[in-house]
């Protein structure tokens, strides 16, 4: 039985019981954004430490901004973590799945890079594995599961919100400031009216179908 699967239980909340069952340097990874439309994928792979996990850690879509943010601040200083991404012109390259692996790939190269230790088991979120030589555990809905991979989650989401934030203010108009690049009635129609960037995906079904429309 996974952990907060019990009928007695008021909330399903991550926790250590797949880091439990491992010996060794455990890294939780997760990526986030690849459903927008425009934007890179993120990928962040963190390694806890036991004595010192923030309270509140949960899968990042579960937390407002504020709290991503503040649970990201007490990751840089209790955790070791490390993020990293696919760029746009990647994901029209490889795809967006590829691409994804890729930033996940980056993720735990940086991190290893970082303690100067590679990991004895990776816990990844979903059923994908990338491309690496460690043992490696994919779990559904890991980022509800486990509190590594909902670390991970919290500090790919923050990174990637404030790139969106910032791209806004070159292309203003798309409202990534709080839609992120996701395929809001709002930017779809801002693609209508403003055209594409080159911030958005062009391998992308809406991008690509305008492109086509106008040729």
């Amino acid at each position: 039985m996974v952990a907060g699967s019990s009928k007695t239980s008021k909330k399903m909340l991550p926790d250590l019981s797949y880091e439990d069952r491992i010996k060794g340097v455990v890294f939780g990874v997760d990526e986030v954004g690849r459903g927008p439309l425009a934007g890179p994928v993120m990928a962040g792979a963190v390694y806890l430490h036991r004595e010192h996990i923030p309270e509140g850690i949960n899968d990042s879509k579960k937390l407002t901004a504020r709290r991503r943010h503040l649970l990201s601040d007490m990751l840089h200083n209790q955790a070791d973590y490390a993020t990293a991404m696919a760029d746009v012109h990647e994901i029209d390259r490889i795809n967006i799945r590829q691409a994804s692996l890729l930033a996940m790939k980056r993720a735990v190269e940086a991190l290893i890079q970082k303690i100067g230790r590679e990991p004895d088991c990776i816990l990844v979120d979903g059923r994908d594995i990338p491309d690496w030589p460690w043992p490696s555990l994919p779990i559904i809905k890991g980022d509800s599961l486990s509190l590594s991979i909902a670390a991970a989650s919290i500090v790919a989401k923050v990174e990637r919100d404030e790139i969106m934030v910032k791209a806004s203010q070159e292309y203003p108009g798309y409202g990534w400031e709080h839609n992120m690049g996701y395929p809001t009635k709002e930017h779809r129609e801002a693609i209508q009216r403003l055209k594409p960037t080159k911030f958005h995906r062009r391998s992308f079904s809406p991008i690509r179908q305008f492109y086509e429309n106008v040729d």
